[in-house]
């Protein structure tokens, strides 16, 4: 009789604690990210004949550095709203590319807060247990596939830059800093490696409305600047619920 008793309060406290939702247990995130920036404008790259689908435009001598951090809210289990604010810097030069012989080179340093919205098309199954919830770590690299996130975003944003010729671009310049919009879009994938903490990587385009952001439009521009981020990133899970209830509610009801 005991034992069926027992039986019968765990099935109760199991079930209401899968009615709680336990995702609801940290429903704000804390991110940090550190990644590279690759910027496509009006100096240096290749022709379009050439370039070979854009990919001979990616290269280390474009390569600079952004730092970026972020405060997530889980609107839905897999759906997130994130408030973010990226810094870093643009590398453009005439190097290696088509326009060698004209010697441009800038350097542009940015300011990009954001507003964007997460889909999780590949949800982790952490999120669905008690113990993970709570804080505890997870086997790995064993159960790796089950603790992974995908998911897209996109959103609006604004970025403001000053640009740093060299002495050839300086006389021909056409803007020295200014603001301009952009739309954010990409994907990213997370590993949950606890209830508490998420390390993952992340590509994201930006579509500007500028034109320039390296501080040149040639004559022969075709489109806007455009530019990558890829972020590697850190999550730190805030916990705000205890079971479903709010963390003060709970704290004052076991006193």
């Amino acid at each position: 009789m005991k034992r069926l008793l027992s039986l019968l309060i765990l099935g109760i406290l199991l079930s209401s604690v899968s009615d709680a939702q336990l995702w609801k247990m940290r429903r704000f995130e804390a991110t940090a990210a550190v990644g590279t920036t690759q910027f496509f404008g009006d100096i240096g790259g290749y022709s379009k004949g050439d370039n070979l689908l854009g990919l001979k435009d990616i290269s280390l001598r474009h390569t600079r550095l952004a730092l970026d951090g972020a405060l997530k809210y889980r609107v839905l289990n897999d759906v997130s709203a994130r408030l973010s604010l990226s810094v870093g810097s643009f590398h453009s030069t005439d190097k290696k590319g088509d326009n060698i012989d004209r010697g441009f080179e800038s350097r542009t340093l940015f300011f990009e807060p954001a507003l964007i919205g997460e889909y999780y098309f590949i949800k982790n199954k952490g999120d669905n247990s008690f113990l993970l919830m709570k804080g505890s770590s997870y086997p790995f690299p064993k159960r790796f596939f089950p603790m992974l996130d995908c998911y897209m975003f996109t959103g609006i944003g604004g970025l403001a830059y000053s640009v740093k010729p060299n002495d050839l671009l300086k006389p021909l310049m056409t803007g020295k800093s200014g603001f301009t919009p952009v739309i954010p879009f990409g994907l990213g994938a997370s590993l949950a490696y606890s209830g508490t903490y998420n390390i993952g990587v992340e590509l994201g385009a930006r579509y500007t409305f500028s034109d320039n952001i390296d501080g040149y439009t040639s004559r022969y521009s075709e489109s806007k600047d455009f530019y990558y981020i890829l972020n590697f990133t850190f999550t730190y899970k805030i916990r705000t619920r205890e079971n479903g209830i709010p963390m003060g509610l709970a704290h004052r009801g076991g006193r």
